[in-house]
């Protein structure tokens, strides 16, 4: 062993080692004179995500208005397959010619529209006189009644009734321009029309080879969430058109069959509104049937207008509470506030197609977040706790496994 001692220090100019001078000894680290409290720094890291968020939310609605004349065609197609998809999953599970199956359900689709169409139309054209004239007498009526009350005087009400010729000869520039504008808008509904019709056939045709094309587009990772995700999305998206088709239909009968048994006009178009409005949760009901409530006023009278509104609330509660649950079991779990908030909402960024649409779309987003944020992608469950849109049909005859799996075809 050598005992010369370590060579410690920097190389000099002739090669000697120069001492390094001594360190000073390290001072302990004062405070942070600038300390964010713990919860302000939560706050921001939740803020400036939720701002990307928000952001890339708002430039998806800015899309969504802007390609409006496609996107909502589309909708509206994706919207018809849900309806008549368990219509055509039960004839090619019943060995029915693919083909054929698209056809008759198609042309069903088609039949039954133009039929509520034609039913609306003629009637409106029988009763449209008749209507007019009663409307007459009811405003002459409650005109005498303004006057002989003392609540007005005739000078006042012909007052009000100038003020309103006036506004109506104000506004009639924006009427012509808007009568001008009804080849423009029956030109965008025709190609609505077609784009939809085809988006509906090549769903039908082939909507198991456009999803897996479209899983191709994630990455190889992401694509057993996402097509789990995407598929219990449609499973509810199909039990939600089930569902409203159903309340759609008894409240459409038995307002419409109340109307007519009580001599208020139109009971058709009365019964065809009711049905469409029944599309559009909660909201759609009340103002539908206010608005036969107000024909059976104006028409009828004050006692048919009561009895209509009898009848319009004991159909809406035999729907609600007797109908719906013994054919759907429980079929509807959601919170109204959670629905009329989301109508509102779509109605005010898309107007009627935005109410149509809000609360299938959000039911759908609603069910892929959960699933992909649960984790349940990877076990096939889902947990229902957490959706503001779940409906379990009822099947007698087969269990909940099979007639989900049949969904999922």
């Amino acid at each position: 062993m050598s005992d010369v001692p370590p060579r410690n220090g920097r190389p000099g100019l002739f090669g000697r080692r120069v001492p390094e001078p001594p360190r000073p000894p390290a001072q302990p680290l004062g405070p942070d004179p600038v300390e964010v409290p713990i919860g302000l720094r939560v706050a921001t890291a939740y803020g400036w995500r939720f701002l990307i968020l928000a952001g890339v939310v708002g430039v998806i609605v800015w899309l969504v208005i802007e390609f409006k004349l496609l996107v909502i065609p589309i909708f509206v197609a994706t919207l018809l397959t849900a309806l008549v998809y368990p219509f055509f999953s039960w004839m090619v599970r019943h060995r029915v010619p693919r083909t054929l199956a698209v056809v008759v359900s198609v042309l069903g689709t088609i039949a039954v529209v133009v039929g509520l169409v034609w039913l609306v139309v003629w009637q409106i054209g029988e009763q449209a006189a008749e209507v007019r004239a009663r409307a007459a007498e009811s405003i002459a009526g409650l005109r005498g009644f303004l006057v002989e009350s003392q609540l007005v005087t005739p000078t006042q009400l012909d007052g009000m009734l100038t003020g309103t010729i006036d506004l109506v000869q104000e506004q009639a520039d924006l009427l012509l321009n808007g009568a001008l504008a009804v080849g423009s808008t029956l030109g965008h509904f025709a190609t609505g029309f077609l784009v939809a019709l085809f988006v509906l056939l090549c769903f039908l045709f082939d909507g198991a080879g456009i999803w897996r094309w479209t899983v191709r587009l994630f990455p190889r990772a992401a694509r057993p969430a996402a097509d789990a995700a995407a598929r219990n999305g449609w499973a509810t998206l199909i039990n939600y058109a089930r569902t409203q088709i159903i309340v759609a239909t008894i409240d459409a009968v038995g307002i419409g069959l109340g109307a007519f048994f009580l001599g208020v006009p139109l009971a058709i178009p009365i019964a065809v509104l009711v049905f469409l409005g029944a599309f559009v949760p909660f909201v759609g009901a009340i103002v539908t049937g206010a608005l036969a409530v107000v024909i059976a006023l104006v028409y009828n009278g004050l006692w048919i207008g009561v009895a209509m509104l009898v009848v319009v609330l004991l159909v809406q509660q035999i729907e609600s509470h007797i109908l719906q649950p013994l054919l759907m079991g429980s079929a509807v779990k959601v919170h109204p506030l959670a629905v009329v908030l989301v109508v509102a909402g779509g109605s005010m960024a898309g107007g009627i197609p935005g109410a149509l649409f809000a609360v299938p779309v959000a039911a759908f987003v609603n069910v892929v977040a959960v699933t992909l944020s649960s984790g349940s992608w990877r076990t096939g469950t889902l947990v229902q706790g957490d959706l503001i849109w779940s409906t379990v049909p009822k099947n007698l005859r087969r269990g909940e496994s099979l007639q989900r799996r049949e969904e999922l075809e």
